[in-house]
């Protein structure tokens, strides 16, 4: 019996060891993914809103305090909301803290109006999650549990989210270098760098762009910053349509991307609101993923109505550049009612039993799911949408004569919301958010990909 006595203090030991230490893992891997799902939740949030294309508007004028103004704030309760979900040891989580800041400062203030405007480049969100009573079976013999009490112990965890906007990120950057993004699933229509509403009827030589391309301001800067909302105006709410810069039969050409009236080749309604924008049809290479049956006619049609991996749309590389550029495909013509981009555009948004919808009367702008949404919630706010869509913009210059496959140089990305696709098949488009693509490219360097031109990635360190 003394034996026996003896071992059951090690017995004892070893159980705690073994069954208590690892419940604790266990929990403590548990508030790892409730922090780190709770931070890509609210820096998705971020990412839709457009502050990124709003760094000197927000902290002045209030427009960032709907976003991440605070414990009420859309940002902090998708992030408190996403980690709730996340059953820590079984149960909710006692404790989570949300910060805002940047990836060169402290985050720890829950406010991000108080931020600064570099916020407004490359915000950064910092989720703490802890829960704080565990039960343990064993360890409470020996008080194993530093920190717990005799019968409870905690485990915490937290997660560092960037919502990644190379815009003029080079201002922020040792050298003046910023690390390029190369967006996927992008669709193939090329737009010209050229903001259809900052300058309505202008000419080539005075329209105002998207981004900069010169070293004043710097390039990759965003030019008409700013969110449209409530009496203020800026590029992210902007809408206007986007037209094919094609005539009714034959191939594309670029004579006039951005004329404003569109040329008279375009195909367009007598009665489409000015202003509109003209795009390019994209090379689209090797064969998207995740295409629904409605669109998969030609690789053009299914990069639109799914998924396109396979073509490089990256910041940084030129038309000259000897690496694969961007190429648009003047054979394809994608004009008309019953054209490429009308046909695959909606099957893309389920536009035949009714597309999800943008309100741009509140902010952050909300989504609201059509009946045609797979999720079956018609009616409801949703943070994603089918909808949604990322274009790359080039630089407008001429194309070089000889090919109908030309390259071009990408100077950043739009993200925008199709809201409907019309009878001839133009697109009616609103700004959900803008990317230039900086002023250097790091030798060697990896871009940042995602859905998005602002790829929304953890950023913890290990």
């Amino acid at each position: 019996m003394a034996l026996v006595a003896l071992a059951m203090v090690a017995i004892v030991a070893m159980a705690a060891l073994s069954i208590d230490i690892g419940t604790l893992y266990q929990a403590s891997a548990e508030a790892q993914r409730a922090a780190d799902a709770g931070a890509l939740a609210a820096a998705r949030v971020i990412s839709l809103s457009g502050i990124t294309g709003d760094p000197t508007n927000g902290p002045t004028d209030g427009s960032w305090s709907a976003t991440c103004g605070g414990l009420s704030s859309a940002a902090t309760l998708a992030a408190t909301s996403v980690a709730q979900q996340n059953l820590i040891g079984g149960a909710h989580a006692s404790t989570i803290n949300v910060y805002y800041g940047t990836s060169s400062g402290a985050s720890t203030n829950p406010d991000c109006t108080g931020a600064g405007a570099a916020f407004g480049v490359n915000p950064v969100v910092t989720v703490y999650v802890q829960q704080a009573k565990l039960p343990t079976f064993f360890a409470r013999v020996f008080s194993l549990i530093p920190g717990g009490t005799p019968s409870t112990s905690g485990v915490s965890a937290t997660a560092v989210a960037e919502v990644f906007n190379p815009s003029n990120s080079g201002s922020y950057a040792t050298g003046g270098e910023v690390v390029p993004v190369q967006p996927r699933c992008v669709k193939p229509w090329i737009v010209p760098n050229k903001d259809p509403l900052n300058a309505p009827g202008c000419s080539p030589a005075t329209c105002n762009n998207f981004v900069s391309t010169s070293a004043v301001p710097p390039q990759g800067s965003i030019l008409n910053g700013g969110i449209t909302y409530n009496g203020k105006a800026g590029v992210i709410g902007e809408s206007f349509y986007l037209v094919p810069d094609c005539s009714a039969a034959g191939t594309c050409n670029s004579a006039a991307p951005f004329a404003s009236p569109p040329q008279a080749n375009s195909v367009t309604p007598p009665t489409l609101p000015l202003p509109n924008l003209q795009y390019l049809p994209g090379q689209v290479l090797g064969s998207p993923v995740a295409v629904p049956s409605c669109g998969t006619t030609n690789p053009y049609q299914e990069a639109i109505a799914g998924c396109d991996q396979s073509t490089p749309y990256q910041c940084g590389v030129s038309a000259a550049s000897a690496t694969q550029p961007s190429l648009v495909n003047l054979n394809e013509n994608p004009s008309g009612a019953g054209g490429d981009t009308s046909t695959s555009a909606q099957c893309l948004i389920n536009q035949a039993n009714v597309q999800d919808s943008l309100n741009t009367g509140v902010y952050p702008y909300q989504i609201l799911a059509g009946k045609g949404n797979p999720l079956n919630v018609s009616g409801s706010a949703i943070t994603s949408s089918s909808s949604i869509v990322s274009l790359p913009i080039y630089d407008g210059l001429a194309l070089a004569t000889g090919t109908q496959q030309p390259a071009v140089t990408i100077v950043g990305f739009l993200q925008v919301f199709i809201n409907s696709v019309d009878a001839t098949g133009n697109l009616n488009v609103t700004v959900m958010n803008v990317a230039g693509c900086g002023n250097a490219v790091p030798s060697g360097a990896t871009p940042v990909t995602g859905t998005s031109p602002v790829p929304v990635r953890l950023i913890t360190p290990p």
